[in-house]
């Protein structure tokens, strides 16, 4: 079979242990100037089995370092350090990738029931579909409010300790690499390089040298040199140091995520409510438990407007808002779908709309003593004398639809006699005679004929429209878009990032002087060899160009 050709291939030095893999041809490597030997393994029945199961067993999942992205969050899992046993054995189950993997695991589970079963108000309707164990049951693991129960936010702090846990664990390593200074004395870089990363100059070999760290240092930093006894020139130069911290980037922003989220679901609320037009509210009634919740402010909703599509369907809420602090207009704003508007950390979104009873009712009154009937536009709250002066009557309360039986007022008689009967006019009265005749004689208050000799009846009612907003307050969101915008920056510096370093060597050759270049990149070595291979072509297009010494020159 044929051998493996140099792994070191295009000056990035193999760094896979042994055990890692195996492979059919392995060469061993003898002295420098020694052919390598290659020994050939028969690749029949049994050694072909004898070879999986060492190359399986050889794949340790502790030595592999690797990226998991799930859900959105990636957790770097790199290389455990081999030591001794810790003897807290908290910390060691804290530590543990397993853990990691089960309790991702667990919440993407999770997730999958928060997405398939309705929460909050949704899940109501499945609740009554469901039998009353399995409703039951539901409730008791907080099914239908899945991602505010106590159980998922305990998942979630485990994670976010198990992710500091294991942060904590590696993050010396990370520091000891960014840290350290690489030495820039090493030969074994050099030992099986590729011929196409070294080339021969004739020229002075201090003049090439000093040439090679002047452009070296211009494109790289924190470069070092060393010169050996056999006169051998060695420089070393770094750039991506940062990326060895990418990964815990992206740590500290999942981390944020879920302190967000967590800030947000216990210090934050959602709520409801509808501000009739012209009206004032200071309350909201939370969505959860429908208690009431007092603002720090007031909201007036000064105007409602809604347009509508030729065929009838809404095509535009408006509502024109003021927002009173002290009694005084502090902000005001146009809310629209889709476009909320936030005063002190609080958010008003247009939900919905509808109308309601507004404060005017037409009103018919006839008398049995001939006297001409008399039609008024009576306000709520106001008083109205009755024809012939003898008594007064006033509207004390509107309904849009009272008793389900449509839009009605209350009238209160007001007579010198004492007699002050309180009587309920509905504007579709011969419809309710006709289905529960009657019920206008056996029940007083709602005869339109109990204060003789006058007759009532509601002709028709003022509507008016409300605005139904939607309130929320998150203080955790904007700890949620940090942690959104540190994550992409993680992920870039993580992936498209790396920790790479470049060693020249510079010593006497037959041709003159011999340039080497070698490197090591922490990930992507594919690019890294390219970008090695432009480095080294540029580097020495540049000493060709150099103009000679003086001394070359004589």
């Amino acid at each position: 079979m044929q051998g493996l050709r140099n792994p070191e291939k295009r000056g990035v030095p193999s760094r896979t242990p042994q055990g890692r893999g195996m492979s059919v041809t392995q060469p061993f490597r003898y002295a420098q100037g020694r052919e390598p030997v290659e020994r050939q393994m028969v690749f029949d029945g049994k050694s072909g089995k004898l070879f999986c199961d060492c190359a399986i067993k050889s794949m340790m999942i502790k030595r592999l370092g690797f990226e998991l992205l799930i859900g959105g969050c990636t957790l770097g899992i790199m290389e455990e350090p081999n030591r001794p046993d810790d003897p807290n054995i908290l910390w060691k189950i804290f530590s543990s990738l397993k853990l990691t993997l089960a309790l991702l695991i667990v919440l993407a589970i999770g997730s999958v029931f928060g997405t398939l079963i309705p929460q909050q108000e949704s899940a109501m309707e499945l609740a009554h579909k469901l039998s009353p164990g399995l409703a039951r049951l539901f409730s008791s693991f907080q099914l239908f409010d899945l991602y505010h129960s106590m159980w998922f936010r305990f998942i979630i702090a485990l994670l976010a300790a198990n992710l500091i846990v294991c942060s904590i664990n590696r993050f010396p390593a990370s520091l000891r690499r960014f840290r350290g200074q690489p030495s820039p004395e090493r030969p074994k870089l050099f030992a099986n390089l590729a011929p196409q990363m070294a080339f021969a100059l004739n020229r002075d070999l201090e003049e090439v040298s000093n040439n090679t760290s002047a452009y070296f240092r211009e494109r790289y930093k924190r470069v070092r040199s060393a010169t050996t006894a056999q006169g051998e020139h060695y420089l070393v130069g770094e750039r991506g140091r940062c990326a060895n911290f990418g990964v815990y980037l992206v740590h500290l922003s999942v981390l944020l995520i879920l302190l967000g989220g967590l800030v947000g679901s216990i210090f934050g609320f959602e709520a409801f409510v509808n501000v009739p037009e012209g009206a004032t509210v200071e309350k909201v009634r939370l969505r959860k438990t429908r208690a009431p919740r007092r603002l720090p402010f007031a909201v007036r909703c000064d105007k409602f407007s809604l347009d509508f599509y030729p065929n009838g369907t809404p095509k535009e809420y408006r509502s024109d808002l003021s927002f009173l602090v002290d009694g005084k207009v502090a902000h005001r704003g146009v809310l629209l779908v889709n476009h909320p508007i936030t005063f002190k950390g609080i958010t008003f979104y247009q939900a919905s709309y509808g109308t309601i009873a507004g404060n005017m009712g037409r009103l018919r009154i006839a008398s049995k003593n001939g006297v001409e009937d008399s039609s008024f536009e009576a306000q709520l709250g106001k008083t109205y004398d009755l024809p012939g002066g003898h008594a007064k009557f006033e509207v004390v309360d509107i309904r849009s639809n009272f008793m389900g039986m449509g839009p009605a007022v209350q009238v209160q008689v007001r007579a010198p006699s004492g007699r002050n009967p309180g009587i309920w006019l509905f504007q579709n009265q011969e419809k309710i005679r006709r289905r529960f005749p009657g019920i206008f004689e056996k029940f007083p208050q709602l005869n339109p004929a109990a204060f003789e000799p006058f007759v009532f009846s509601l002709e028709k009612i003022e509507s008016r429209y409300y605005t139904g907003l939607q309130v929320s307050k998150d203080p955790g969101v904007f700890i949620v878009w940090t942690g959104f915008f540190m994550i992409v920056v993680g992920l870039f510096v993580t992936f498209f990032m790396s920790h790479r370093r470049i060693w020249i060597r510079i010593s006497k050759s037959p041709q003159g002087v011999r340039v080497e270049v070698a490197g090591i990149a922490s990930r992507n070595k594919v690019g890294f060899a390219k970008e090695l291979d432009r480095f080294r072509d540029k580097l020495q297009d540049y000493l060709l160009e150099a103009p000679p010494s003086q001394a070359e020159t004589a």
